[in-house]
């Protein structure tokens, strides 16, 4: 008979071959309320464990009063503040929905999100999209000019990558997203913090199909242009494929291995 300790190390081991196995692949883009299980209107996804309005950071309060304003269920700050405050918009981590963030990690039902698909083990994972640097959602921005640009992500950045994965989906099943970070990592980036080169493989992989997309070329060159000078392009993709590889070792029995371990800018939680 098996000891505990016999257990837990064949399950450990389960666990990590079966995140070398998993094959996450971007195949589509949509609308996070009808992508994400059970999203629906007056919900907010964050990073981190659980947390209400009373316990948030700053940049977490302010990237919740950013998704507020940009679903347009408020107008102004003080308003959307009243909604969370009373109950009437529900906070719940992105981790039970198989989705992710990078830092406050709000997604809200209007947002676009990639959707990534695990070949292998047939789980499906999500991120919203990355906005670039400095006055930013996630960093708990929520001026004019951040919920301008979270709409036009919306409205230009998503239909575009929408209609070109779905093109690529056709012609050869997405994008591999572990040979994409594969190569990065062999060229410099730590797939963290830098995502240079992987933004570069990304585009080198989606620009003939975005040119073929059917779109006028002014509005192509400048998504393209937004893409290509935003390094972290790539960083909501990467984090949806390592949600991926994660999930396809969660839950196995006497494994003692973390598959989640997000922070919320107040507590970090492990699953």
């Amino acid at each position: 008979m098996s000891s505990v300790k016999d257990e837990i190390e064949k399950a450990n081991k389960e666990a990590v071959e079966r995140m070398m196995d998993s094959e996450p692949v971007w195949v589509d883009v949509g609308i996070a309320r009808e992508k994400l299980p059970e999203m629906k209107d007056y919900l907010l996804l964050h990073a981190g464990p659980p947390i209400t309005w009373e316990k948030a950071s700053g940049p977490m309060r302010g990237a919740i009063l950013g998704a507020i304003l940009y679903e347009e269920w408020a107008d102004t700050p003080e308003e959307a503040e009243k909604l969370v405050t009373s109950g009437q918009v529900v906070l719940e981590p992105t981790h039970i929905h198989n989705a992710v963030g990078p830092m406050a990690g709000i997604i809200s039902p209007r947002m676009p999100v990639y959707e990534v698909y695990d070949k292998k083990y047939g789980n499906k994972t999500y991120s919203n999209f990355n906005e670039g640097i400095g006055k930013v959602l996630r960093y708990g921005a929520y001026s004019k000019e951040v919920i301008d640009r979270l709409r036009w992500i919306e409205s230009t950045v998503a239909p575009i990558l929408q209609a070109t994965i779905r093109e690529i989906v056709k012609d050869r099943g997405g994008i591999s997203l572990k040979s994409i970070i594969a190569q990065a990592l062999q060229m410099g980036d730590d797939c963290h913090n830098r995502y240079n080169a992987a933004t570069s493989l990304l585009l080198k992989e989606v620009t003939p199909y975005m040119i073929d997309s059917g779109f006028d070329k002014q509005t192509i060159r400048e998504v393209y242009s937004f893409l290509a000078g935003n390094n972290f392009t790539t960083l909501n993709l990467g984090m949806a494929a390592a949600k991926a590889m994660t999930l396809a070792a969660h839950k196995i029995k006497y494994s003692t291995i973390v598959t989640v371990m997000s922070r919320n800018g107040t507590e970090t939680g492990i699953w």
